[in-house]
């Protein structure tokens, strides 16, 4: 499943992060998301979307596509502006078989 993902994992589990304190860096967050290229966004909301039961794991290459056809606004508006968005995208990487818990602690040992 982790194949079909067109972003790095630890790139997701730094979104979750800046999410979460996004009262001090949104500014911050939305310049992260802004500055990743079409696939690595479209990622990133199907993973949300999988995260909130809008799509299936096994539907990530759907989600993914649907996610690059419908792009209408920015992606970090998108996000930034749904509640809860960090939960759907730590969901959304367990759905698929990625443990967030696992990615952070390679993203810390570097």
């Amino acid at each position: 499943m982790e194949e079909l993902l067109e972003i790095s994992p630890s790139k997701v589990v730094q979104v979750i992060f800046q999410a979460r304190e996004k009262r001090q860096g949104e500014a911050e967050l939305r310049g992260f998301i802004a500055a990743m290229n079409e696939d690595e966004k479209a990622s990133l909301v199907a993973l949300t979307w999988i995260g909130r039961e809008t799509f299936d794991a096994d539907e990530l290459e759907e989600a993914i596509e649907t996610a690059k056809a419908e792009a209408t606004s920015p992606t970090e508006d998108y996000l930034v502006n749904m509640p809860l968005f960090a939960d759907y995208l730590e969901a959304g990487l367990e759905a698929i078989g990625i443990s967030p818990a696992d990615v952070e602690e390679d993203f810390f040992d570097r």
